[in-house]
């Protein structure tokens, strides 16, 4: 069953780009805004990250923490935040668990050319100070990047 507003943020952790264990209690008290994406280095993960970087001023300013998650190794990631000079964590969800557990997983990414199993779903999710979700955006084309005005507006309400 998918996740949705109100239900409670599945618990996790996992190594972060710089192979340090990173969990979701961590930041029990703070907003945070969970990215999942699909590959490191890939155009429109770039995009999205690099955007997430040059504005995390405004998600700090909304006491939100902004973390990435992949299924890329953390040393694929820790190549990817220094190349980009990502100023948030990228976990590593490598054993796919993570994104399986916030239904943020595809079966098969990119059919027919790639045939990849077990690739992160473009996805970003809210969860408030008491670990509720208060937002939920899973993408099914890599293609697409998520809202980012709804992101921010749903910050601003639960600020």
């Amino acid at each position: 069953m998918p996740l949705k507003v109100g239900d409670s943020a599945p618990k996790f952790e996992l190594f972060d780009h710089n192979t340090e264990k990173v969990s979701l209690e961590q930041f029990k008290g703070r907003n945070v805004v969970l990215l999942f994406f699909p590959l490191a280095n890939t155009s429109v993960c770039t995009k999205e990250m690099c955007t997430f970087r040059d504005e995390l001023k405004v998600y700090e300013n909304l006491d939100a923490q902004v973390l990435g998650i992949s299924v890329d190794s953390p040393f694929a990631l820790k190549m990817f935040a220094e190349k980009n000079n990502y100023n948030f964590p990228l976990l590593s969800d490598f054993n796919k668990e993570v994104s399986a557990s916030y239904g943020a997983l595809y079966d098969v990414f990119v059919p027919g050319k790639f045939d990849f199993k077990g690739v992160s779903k473009r996805s970003a999710f809210i969860i408030d100070k008491n670990g509720i979700i208060q937002y939920v955006e899973v993408l099914e084309s890599a293609g697409d990047e998520p809202n980012y005005t709804a992101i921010k507006e749903t910050l601003e309400k639960i600020k």
